[in-house]
């Protein structure tokens, strides 16, 4: 593709959208765009799965097409669904005008004017800025019978819709594929796809993350920010803080004017970081002062 003839180009694309990321990151990106091949990233909610699908779109000027997947989810409904009340309507008005031919009721009612496209079926219709960004957010929400039916969807391009044949994509689209891990995605998808385990960043990573979603936050409180939710990470939680609650968190401080932490400052935010109970009331007391006082003093050692 134009514009991501190397890694570094495809790694300048995303930061200008934005996204920071890695090296080996951006070279599965790379090789993913070069030969056409599907992406699959795995790993902890909130570590910037999705948001590098948004950032992939906006870099190369293509649309983003996003199915959500949810438990249940079946291939009717990512791929297409029949107008029915458009089309009970169009046999009425047929019937009270005397009735068309059975044959040439039925060729209108399953055509294009009574279809309604669903995020998989959008992905293979041309598109004059070039094949779309395809996202299939959250794989692991479905199950296998839906896995098996994207094999054929991601081996060839091509859906079926019974009514009106085979559609085949003029130019695969750019897929890329989530998972949380919360159940494991059977083999033979992951062997159509390039993988990639995206992890929590390190400090310096992190910092160069919020730098470009929070530019307005100062040095010293991003750093502070930064290392107390890395040391979050360490401790026994139910739900560890990702790059997505650290960029909030940040907001929420430059909202309410702090310019450094304090204990009473992070338990009165600790829901920007902290999604459970559990976790939250973890930090309360004196917990909250251990953990600033380490990271404190690891920043003064630095």
């Amino acid at each position: 593709m134009a514009g991501v003839e190397t890694i570094d180009a495809v790694q300048e694309m995303l930061a200008a959208e934005g996204y920071v990321c890695d090296r080996a990151l951006g070279t599965v990106v790379f090789l993913a765009l070069r030969l056409g091949r599907p992406l699959f990233l795995e790993g902890e909610a909130g570590v910037g799965k999705t948001e590098i699908a948004k950032a992939l779109a906006a870099g190369l000027n293509r649309r983003l097409i996003r199915l959500q997947c949810y438990e249940g989810l079946d291939a009717a409904t990512a791929v297409y669904e029949w107008n029915f009340p458009a089309q009970m309507v169009a046999i009425r008005t047929a019937e009270a005008a005397g009735g068309a031919e059975r044959a040439e009721l039925q060729s209108e009612l399953f055509s294009d004017e009574y279809l309604i496209e669903r995020p998989l079926l959008e992905a293979m219709r041309p598109d004059e800025n070039g094949a779309p960004v395809l996202l299939i957010d959250e794989l692991d929400r479905t199950d296998e019978p839906f896995e098996a039916f994207l094999l054929e969807a991601l081996s060839d391009f091509q859906v079926t819709i019974p009514e009106l044949g085979t559609i085949k994509a003029p130019e695969p689209p750019v897929v890329i594929l989530t998972s949380n891990r919360t159940r494991e995605v059977h083999d033979a998808l992951k062997r159509r796809c390039l993988y990639h385990w995206v992890d929590y960043p390190d400090f310096d990573r992190e910092m160069e993350i919020l730098a470009a979603r929070a530019p307005e936050a100062a040095e010293a409180l991003s750093r502070e920010v930064v290392a107390f939710v890395q040391q979050l990470r360490t401790e026994d939680l139910f739900k560890k803080p990702g790059v997505a609650e650290t960029i909030d968190w940040a907001k929420c401080l430059l909202a309410l004017d702090v310019i450094s932490l304090s204990p009473e400052v992070i338990v009165d935010t600790l829901g920007a970081i902290l999604k459970y109970q559990d976790d939250i009331q973890k930090l309360q007391g004196s917990e909250a002062k251990r953990i600033l006082d380490q990271v404190k003093s690891s920043l003064e050692v630095a």
